[in-house]
């Protein structure tokens, strides 16, 4: 602490390079946290989808329809604990742009199918009770303003109903949240029953199987044994691990990982640069003065970890500063329901803070090595 007084009269001597050094800083970390938020959102799905479930679909596509009666032999395959079937529905909410999937299915395979959705008991009982009832994400719920009790209307772009209409209505009678971070909480979910019995067409037909098995390690095994029960059928299938299955679905984006990384290590190029300049620049306008504290008994190591800690107090301020900025804008950025809700994940934010003190100790390890190596003599000659 004692020497305080000194760094902060180092680190002010030029006061608007160090302003705008510190909020160079600021702006990459910032940026580094909003990157990392949206990396997290694309891959989310991948991370907590799980290779003990495998997801069955058609052979030839996802939009082919599979039998409802396949459901039991894909229980009965040796390795299966559970097995649920879901269909896509792809109505509108009162505008083509307000987009959320919604999805018929059994209640209660889909709550056991995946414990990260979380609904209160009474909520899940009124849901069984009523073949007209659904339940929403948080999310979508709150988006729109829902609360339960509402009459939600969805005007279907696919499934007509016996009476050929297309407007579907469904009593809220549920919120789901997510037990995880960044569980999937804008979905909107309804009875299968009432979907198909109120069908025009294609009854008793599903989209996909989602099959819960007892030991991820055996997954190719099973997948393999439940594709060879429907082989030489008209609808032969195609499983896969859910893990991959979502893998895949985030590829045809393209490769986001790699795209976030790389914009990461060149805006972080560039400020280590900035940074690394400042330090220099300081050094050698402060040759006299660094001669002087050797003259008064300062260690070459001790002059090195002055401008090594100068260094690291630049980078610490303005990259905890942006760390922090991050944290707090990141989840008020309005995503819709294109990805789920933005946060900076904790993996991250200790990346960050690595980062944070990596940047101090490379922009300042070579000027500090120069401050120590400089000979007294030599410093007084420049004078």
């Amino acid at each position: 602490m004692k020497y305080l007084p000194l760094l902060w009269r180092s680190l002010f001597r030029r006061k608007v390079r160090t302003i705008f050094t510190l909020l160079a800083v600021l702006v990459a970390f910032t940026l580094f946290g909003f990157l990392v938020a949206i990396e997290a959102a694309f891959g989310m799905g991948v991370e907590l989808a799980g290779n003990e479930r495998l997801v069955l679909i058609h052979k030839v596509s996802l939009i082919q329809l599979l039998p409802e009666s396949y459901l039991e032999r894909i229980r009965a395959t040796p390795g299966v604990t559970d097995v649920c079937h879901q269909t896509w529905f792809g109505g509108i909410y009162q505008d083509p742009k307000n987009f959320f999937m919604q999805t018929p299915v059994d209640p209660d395979c889909l709550l056991r199918m995946y414990p990260e959705y979380t609904l209160p008991e009474a909520q899940k009982k009124a849901w069984i009770a009523d073949r007209q009832g659904a339940i929403a994400g948080r999310t979508t719920a709150e988006k729109y303003g829902w609360k339960i009790g509402d009459r939600i209307p969805i005007q279907a772009t696919i499934w007509r109903k016996k009476d050929n209409s297309t407007n579907w209505e469904f009593n809220l009678v549920g919120i789901y949240d997510g037990a995880e971070q960044g569980t999937d909480t804008t979905q909107f979910f309804f009875q299968y029953k009432y979907f198909d019995e109120s069908r025009l067409f294609a009854k008793g037909q599903v989209g996909w199987y989602v099959v819960r098995i007892a030991n991820a390690s055996r997954a190719p095994q099973i997948a393999g044994q439940i594709d060879s029960l429907f082989a030489n059928s008209p609808a032969e299938t195609k499983t896969t691990t859910e893990k991959a299955f979502v893998q895949a679905f985030a590829n045809q984006v393209g490769n986001i990982a790699l795209i976030v990384r790389s914009i990461i290590a060149m805006a972080f190029f560039i400020i280590l640069l900035v940074t690394a300049n400042t330090m220099a620049e300081s050094v050698r306008e402060r040759t006299s003065e660094l001669a002087v504290l050797k003259t008064l008994g300062f260690t070459d190591g001790r002059v090195l970890a002055l401008v090594l800690v100068e260094s690291c107090l630049i980078a610490g301020v303005g990259g905890f500063l942006g760390l922090g900025l991050a944290g707090v804008l990141v989840p008020k950025i309005p995503t819709g329901n294109l990805l789920p809700n933005l946060f900076v994940p904790t993996a991250s934010l200790g990346l960050g803070i690595a980062l944070v003190f990596g940047l101090g100790l490379v922009a300042g390890i070579f000027p500090a090595l120069r401050a120590m190596r400089l000979r007294i003599v030599d410093a007084l000659r420049r004078v």
